[in-house]
């Protein structure tokens, strides 16, 4: 990649911290608009953060790909190291921390906004097997979608692709669907309706990583050479973002 990694790990920061902002605010807006009615809440909360998730890669996907999840850049690493594509190991160790400090700022946001106190741990509890199944089918799913649609040259697609399968993934999905070790963290610096308890976050980010192995597991048998086309995960970082759009 072309584009200097400061500029990347800025774009991963944002884009995580509004990814969440998204989730933790439309959560909360959603439980004061139809209190009582958790089906209700989790529309709006999950068709806000569809809707956010295609804007944000449009907005971000040039300058770093538009992870957001480091189960994603893991993956990247890990499928390009034999074709020399991909994130190295040092951009991907910037990404993790770059996503990760961006969840929780996003968790503050969301919490002031709405003025809430800036850091709340969540105290709901989802530790549960199947909750865990739940994370390992989600994270599966997504790692075979982006990488599949880069393989096959159709990440032009990769916004609205990962935007709905994340909003059906809520509903489809017993853990309403985190798959993301990044935005789970994050989400436990808000008590509020998309919170998740700190001790809770331990057993959602195992079975993401194991949602990882299996992806990258399938991906190696469905797309032998998916790594050649690690680059253009979730969207090709644009050449010309380096130094400018070309008029």
């Amino acid at each position: 990649m072309t584009i200097p990694l400061q500029r990347r790990l800025l774009a991963e920061f944002t884009g995580t911290a509004l990814l969440v902002t998204a989730v933790v605010g439309s959560g909360i807006m959603a439980t004061t608009l139809s209190p009582g009615d958790v089906g209700l809440q989790l529309l709006e909360n999950s068709i806000a953060t569809a809707f956010a998730l295609v804007a944000l890669i449009l907005i971000f996907g040039p300058v770093s790909g538009a992870h957001f999840n480091p189960v994603v850049s893991a993956a990247d690493w890990f499928l390009g190291r034999r074709a020399g594509t991909g994130l190295t190991a040092r951009d991907l160790a910037g990404y993790t921390m770059a996503q990760i400090l961006g969840a929780i700022a996003g968790s503050v946001l969301a919490n002031l906004m709405f003025d809430l106190a800036a850091v709340d741990f969540a105290g709901k509890d989802r530790s549960a097997g199947h909750l865990w199944l739940g994370e390992v089918v989600a994270t599966t799913g997504l790692i075979l979608l982006v990488f599949a649609l880069a393989r096959s040259g159709r990440a032009a697609v990769a916004p609205a692709a990962v935007g709905a399968y994340i909003g059906a993934a809520y509903w489809f999905t017993s853990s309403t669907s985190f798959a993301n070790p990044a935005v789970t963290i994050g989400r436990a610096f808000t008590d509020t309706f998309a919170g998740i308890a700190p001790a809770s976050v331990p057993g959602f980010v195992v079975a993401q990583l194991v949602g990882l192995a299996v992806g990258v597991s399938l991906l190696a048998a469905l797309y032998p050479d998916a790594g050649s086309a690690a680059d253009q995960v979730v969207v090709p970082a644009d050449e010309d973002a380096a130094t400018g759009f070309r008029a």
